[in-house]
């Protein structure tokens, strides 16, 4: 009787050890340390930040005629954040704006403090923009900022804010274990200096340390998620964004965010090569070397590959009539939607400002309009006159295409860099803030006698030089770069609005002031004294963010005098090979900042410099102080803080009264359709007019005004190009100034990669009606053959 008993309990001996055994082993893999490469928590986010299309000026050449009137594409906030486990994070944001505003910046910080608590603060959150010349403005809470613009548009304001919160949700919810890698490159096509004088005036022995007059090196960062592989990549490169004009009156991203569309497009169709469509016939992924890529809507079937029957199909569908519509369904349409695969997080590219003060992307160099010869070397003029020396772009005189070229030359590169990264950023996450007030601020310097001297800042203040623009976008009147003295009647203008001091004049001196807006305090204060400057590090990676425009020689002198404190002071944490770059245009904006020796010319930038012949010594004394403190691990206090002028600000803008159409015709009805029966080729241009209502009634945040569908099997209609392509604009027009009634003319020239098909324009909107409701509308073109 033992024995069965014996046998029993060694059974149950075996198992129960069998089950030990099993959980053991689960035990050792679940808490043995991971094999992942992850060095950090990586997460990356955009959303759209589009401005009003309509009634409101551009910022940035400050041309009271530059009146927003439509989109070329539309505009983005882009962000990262990067975590060190155990440490910690930063937040940089790149706006697809003229520049970061202060009053933006305190109000998302508001934002983020109520939603995040101390997570994300003005220590360790960046907002850089990129330096566009079109986009609206209204948006910055500074008096001079804001007079083209008939004040502060809410708008404006608004959109930014919640967009830049926007895409800092995404970044923070698709935090993941990742690497970041980092490559540098030279880019030689896509930036001229636009003051040479200036520059020359530089020390020579310096000058003759660079190769160039101008920033030729882009940085990148590439960031990889452990699971998805690559998910975006931000770099820095020095260019301005004035590829548009001063006259073009499309919302742009310039050449940045023409560059940033494109790699978000070529990472798109790199992905979807991983997975099985089929295309129609003449339709293929782009490659890189066959230019700038576009985006695909989703499977295409097979057509009829005839003419003829396209064309039959085609005939049967006539324009659709204007139709109510939800808000939402706009954003359904829009293409980019449609490009998130499962969980995946969508790629994100950044092209980011920096030192481009005297930066033009007009490569080809400045001529004057009335005789085509160069203009004046030293003055920028044509037989004394400002206003006829413009800068020619590489696709001259179509300001769209040299947009298109500068934008795909930095695009190129950042390809070729972000295929070839291999140095991986490793290291601490950490940063520095302060607060300085640049209207007095005391600066040592070195003095020839071998001792120190000590001299300051000065309130801000523009000079003559200023009112005549750049070759970018030259001014009016009979001023000129070069201006060291001014003139009587306009000084008899200025002393209306503000005379300067004897101190003041000395201490801006050879400056002669134009508008002496640091003392101009009425309705409220016309010009930023208390600006922020930050340091970012993650890693071997260093970011020098500064509320300003630095020409190219003030960059490099900031650069180096922050390298020397990073590698002389670090034991060794930061070797010789720290890579360091400027954020230009961040957090706030505070025009530019030249050298010393730049300054003594007074052409545009330095004119513009406001506050004194030692404002890059201030900044560079200021700078070694944050650094020092980032080396030693340091804190850095400061008692200062910018003003919040939001309740102070005035608004000129009439609003939108109401919208009408003509008796017996709907919003969203064809005013002039595509003609009936129309086949076109890759390279025609596409056009139909609708009737419609004011953009300022709906932004069309994440959606969409203008739409190319194309036509799947027999009557399945898919979006194939929208606001957010750089073949498809998008025009907004009135008859009359006043007139409640508006036009919306969809233009699309068709790309050399368009799929032969049937095809038809569509057009999103909004109307207002006099007891102030909105209504959103829809309405096609016929349909038209592409072959």
């Amino acid at each position: 009787m033992e024995v069965p008993f014996l046998l029993h309990t060694h059974q149950r001996w075996s198992m129960t050890s069998i089950w030990f055994c099993l959980l053991l082993v689960l035990f050792v893999q679940y808490w043995q340390p991971t094999t992942s490469s992850a060095t950090f928590l990586v997460g990356l986010g955009s959303y759209d930040i589009t401005g009003p299309a309509a009634d409101v000026n551009m910022m940035g050449y400050a041309n009271m005629e530059q009146i927003a009137s439509g989109i070329h594409f539309r505009l983005q906030a882009r962000t990262f954040i990067v975590v060190e486990p155990g440490g910690k994070r930063v937040a940089f944001v790149n706006l697809d704006a003229c520049m970061a505003s202060q009053l933006v910046t305190i109000k998302l910080l508001e934002r983020l403090k109520s939603r995040y608590g101390d997570l994300y603060t003005e220590q360790n959150v960046a907002i850089s923009g990129i330096h566009t010349h079109a986009g609206p403005g209204g948006y910055l809470q500074y008096v001079v900022y804001i007079v083209t613009s008939l004040g502060f548009v809410r708008q404006s304001f608004d959109v930014i804010v919640n967009g830049i919160e926007q895409s800092i949700i995404q970044a923070h919810e698709n935090l993941r274990p990742g690497t970041v890698s980092v490559n540098k490159g030279e880019l030689l096509d896509a930036g001229i200096n636009r003051s040479p004088s200036a520059y020359l005036n530089n020390p020579s022995p310096e000058r003759s340390r660079y190769k160039y007059n101008v920033d030729k090196e882009m940085t990148l960062l590439k960031f990889v998620d452990d699971e998805w592989g690559p998910v975006g990549a931000f770099n820095w490169f020095a260019t301005h964004g004035t590829s548009m004009s001063r006259t073009n009156s499309l919302i742009s991203g310039d050449n940045k965010g023409a560059a940033a569309r494109f790699m978000e497009d070529w990472f798109k169709q790199k992905s979807l090569d991983e997975i099985d469509i089929v295309y129609p016939e003449g339709l293929d992924t782009l490659k890189i070397n066959e230019g700038s890529p576009r985006r695909v809507s989703t499977i295409i079937p097979r057509l009829p590959s005839g003419v003829d029957e396209l064309k039959q199909i085609a005939s049967s569908f006539q324009a659709s009539g204007g139709k109510r519509v939800t808000r939402s369904f706009s954003v359904t349409r829009r293409l980019r939607s449609s490009f998130r695969r499962g969980n995946r997080p969508k790629f994100v590219s950044a092209f980011c400002q920096s030192n481009c003060g005297d930066v033009s992307p007009n490569v080809l160099g400045a001529f004057c309009t009335d005789t085509g010869l160069p203009c004046d070397f030293n003055r920028s003029t044509c037989n004394g006159k400002n206003e006829l020396c413009y800068g020619r772009g590489p696709g001259y005189p179509d300001e769209f295409e040299s947009t298109h070229i500068i934008g795909e030359r930095q695009f190129r590169k950042a390809v070729d860099l972000f295929t070839t990264a291999s140095e991986q950023i490793k290291g601490k996450v950490d940063y520095r803030h302060t607060y300085l007030d640049l209207s007095h601020l005391e600066v040592t310097l070195p003095s020839s006698d071998g001792n120190k001297r000590v001299v300051k800042t000065c309130p801000a203040a523009m000079g003559f030089a200023f009112a005549a623009g750049t070759t970018d976008g030259p001014g009016a009147f009979d001023f000129q770069q070069g201006d060291d003295k001014g003139n009587a009647f306009w000084k008899l203008v200025r002393n209306l609005l503000k005379m300067p001091g004897k101190e003041q004049k000395e201490c801006q001196h050879p400056k002669p002031i134009l508008l002496d807006t640091g003392e101009m305090k009425k309705p409220y204060d016309w010009a930023p004294s208390i600006l922020p400057i930050q340091i970012i590090r993650i890693g071997q990676l260093v970011i020098l963010c500064v509320p300003g425009e630095f020409t190219t020689m003030a960059g490099r002198r900031l650069r180096d005098a922050v390298r020397t404190v990073l590698t002389s002071g670090s034991n060794g944490e930061f070797d010789k090979n720290v890579h360091i770059v400027i954020a230009g245009l961040t957090n706030s904006y505070s025009q530019y900042v030249t050298t010393y020796e730049e300054y003594l010319i007074q052409r545009y930038e330095g004119a513009s410099t406001l506050f004194g012949p030692h404002t890059l010594d201030a900044y560079i004394q200021e700078f070694k102080k944050l650094a020092a403190a980032l080396v030693g691990g340091q804190s850095i206090s400061s008692s200062l803080q910018p003003p919040d002028l939001l309740d102070k600000q005035i608004s000129l803008l009439p609003g939108v009264v109401l919208d009408l159409t003509p008796v017996g015709v709907k919003f969203g009805d064809a005013k002039i359709d595509v003609p009936l029966n129309s086949t076109f080729k890759r390279g025609d241009m596409v056009t139909a007019t609708f009737w419609s209502g004011c953009p300022r009634n709906d932004l069309m945040t994440e959606g969409t005004f203008s739409l190319v569908e194309v036509l799947h099997g027999t009557d399945t209609w898919a979006p194939a190009y929208d606001d957010d392509d750089f073949s498809l604009r998008f025009k907004w027009s009135r008859p009359k100034k006043l007139s409640p009634q508006s036009y919306a003319t969809i233009e699309w020239r068709i790309p050399e990669t368009a799929a032969s098909g049937v095809y038809r324009l569509r057009h999103f909107g909004a109307s207002k009606s006099l007891l102030g409701s909105i209504k959103h509308f829809t309405g096609a073109s016929r349909a038209f053959v592409v072959v």
